[in-house]
């Protein structure tokens, strides 16, 4: 038991946290969530989310927060940053160990299950990036969490306790993601409930998580509203509502079933088991509460995010662990049973997928067979590492078929993902660097940009602008995600008008070092309005014009 403790604890910082700082930051997604922080700790304003110094109000402040607590304490790089998202995954991982260990198998049923959810590939992906989606799924795991617990819970006292330690993660979930936070938990719990036949609990128990919930977001909630009193109707109405019937900013329009796949995907290499583990959960484990739970828990958030029309792959992490908790208990019983013939039949089948990819990814870099290759002429450490990483994880997979032990078999099983898992960090190419990262362009130039300088930017790359140049004044010449702080009185002036810029600039910017970083089709599309520059340089799609 030690050692097991031990090894996932060894697995967990080598997958989430040793390697954190390794990749730069990517736009826009983790240098958003990096600058609002920031400007929280210069301003001091811990109340209110900016951008460029512009009302953002997209989200509540608690993931920003964390975020800043982690520049405080390592400073403003990439380790920092992530930091949160990591530790957030390793503490749902625990969880789903307490759950699964207390009430579904066991000791070794939990540790597998705690290390099936940290090598899911989606959990994996989201949880070593700067986004707050694992923030909200940890809090949403840990209120679930207590909430089965308590109902379990025969002592009054002890569960008077847990209840309301459920309403105060269900706060902190509001906190991180607002509203949501509330759907997904009704969605779960009153389903189980009625499955359960627990009428009366059904009336009586919610109260004291509401209000424990209730009591830990208000502070907030009532300092928010006295500094800004449109937040709620822009947090509420167009961030919730809006979202949920038709699809705005970086969303897109998808059908119904898109979830589904990207569900199946983001859970691999255990969702390729759920063929095998479904009938033995229909015959066994029905009847087993913590198993109706996890389906309803699964199921119904699930459904409701498909009944969106603004879809995002990261709004379904809160539903990995309790899929993971199924799959582990369906796992351990048909391996308990003697059974072996349809672990088998999926552990060959993903060597043979992985010892494909393995062998495409040779073929076009050596060939150009399809008219392009992934990795440059001076990247040929990356695709043969790359190329080795997935043959190994086809070679442990064969190996995880052939084993005898059940114990043996799932080791194995887990080693294949996660050999594939650590190398990600160091393989991925220059070309999606240049595009998503512009960090090293910017700050190669940045003896250019003074204090006085006025920089002046479009939607993709104003956050990375004001994080890598520690600015909050730069000026905008298209709208995006800032269009609502845009609006604001105080702020108008922050947009550039292209079709009128060569009268703003010469009305308002004359004789001033003025420097342009712009995508390089709106650069071109409109370079006819701006004066010669007396210094261009461009990389990928980023253009740096110093005027």
């Amino acid at each position: 038991m030690r050692k097991s403790s031990i090894a996932v604890l060894g697995l967990f910082l080598l997958l989430y946290i040793l390697p954190l700082g390794v990749r730069p930051i990517f736009i826009p997604d983790e240098v958003r969530y990096a600058e609002i922080p920031r400007e929280m700790i210069v301003s001091g304003d811990w109340i209110v989310p900016h951008i460029d110094g512009l009302r953002y109000f997209e989200k509540p402040v608690l993931g920003y927060w964390l975020n800043a607590t982690a520049m405080i304490l390592f400073g403003q790089n990439p380790f920092a940053l992530r930091f949160p998202s990591a530790m957030t995954v390793g503490i749902s991982a625990l969880i789903v160990f307490l759950l699964v260990q207390r009430f579904a198998g066991g000791y070794w049923s939990g540790i597998i299950a705690a290390v099936g959810l940290l090598t899911c590939l989606e959990v994996f992906a989201v949880g070593v990036s700067n986004l707050l989606d694992s923030v909200f799924s940890m809090f949403i795991t840990l209120a679930m969490a207590s909430f089965f617990f308590a109902y379990r819970e025969s002592r009054s006292g002890t569960r008077t306790c847990v209840l309301a330690l459920s309403g105060i993660f269900c706060g902190l979930a509001f906190l991180t993601k607002g509203f949501i936070a509330f759907v997904i938990l009704a969605a779960a719990i009153v389903p189980f409930m009625i499955w359960e036949r627990q009428w009366k609990a059904l009336v009586r128990i919610p109260w004291l998580p509401i209000i424990t919930a209730i009591l830990v977001s208000l502070p907030w909630c009532v300092m928010i509203h006295l500094r800004e009193h449109d937040f709620w109707h822009q947090f509420f109405w167009v961030e919730h509502v809006k979202r949920f019937t038709s699809p705005i900013g970086d969303q897109h329009p998808e059908p119904f079933w898109f979830y589904f796949p990207i569900m199946m995907g983001g859970a691999l290499p255990w969702s390729a088991l759920l063929p095998m583990v479904i009938p033995v959960l229909r015959r066994l484990r029905l009847k087993d509460p913590l198993m109706r739970f996890a389906i309803c828990w699964f199921m119904f958030p699930l459904l409701f995010f498909s009944a969106s029309r603004g879809k995002l792959v990261t709004y379904i992490l809160p539903c990995f662990p309790p899929l993971i908790i199924l799959i582990t208990v369906g796992l351990m019983n048909y391996l308990a049973r003697g059974k072996q013939t349809g672990f088998t039949i999926v552990a060959l089948s993903l060597a043979a997928l992985m010892g494909i990819a393995s062998a495409l990814l040779l073929l076009i870099q050596m060939t150009s067979l399809p008219g392009f290759k992934i990795y440059g002429v001076t990247e040929t450490w990356k695709w043969i590492l790359g190329g080795g990483v997935l043959l190994a994880g086809s070679l442990l997979l064969v190996l995880a078929s052939k084993a005898a032990d059940s114990r043996r078999k799932i080791i194995l099983y887990c080693a294949a993902p996660i050999i594939a898992m650590l190398n990600s960090h160091f393989i991925i190419p220059d070309q999606v660097k240049t595009e998503k990262a512009p960090g090293a362009f910017l700050l190669y130039h940045s003896p250019r940009v003074t204090p006085n300088t006025i920089l002046v930017s479009d939607k993709r790359l104003v956050t990375a602008v004001c994080w890598f140049y520690k600015r909050d004044d730069v000026f905008l010449v298209n709208k995006g995600e800032l269009e609502y702080g845009l609006g604001y009185d105080d702020s108008k002036h922050r947009q550039l008008d292209l079709d009128r810029f060569g009268t703003l600039f010469n009305k308002d910017f004359n004789e001033k070092n003025v420097v342009f970083i712009i995508t390089r089709n709106l650069y071109t599309k409109y370079k006819y309005l701006f004066p010669k520059p007396e210094f261009e340089d461009i990389s990928g799609d980023v253009v740096f014009a110093q005027f």
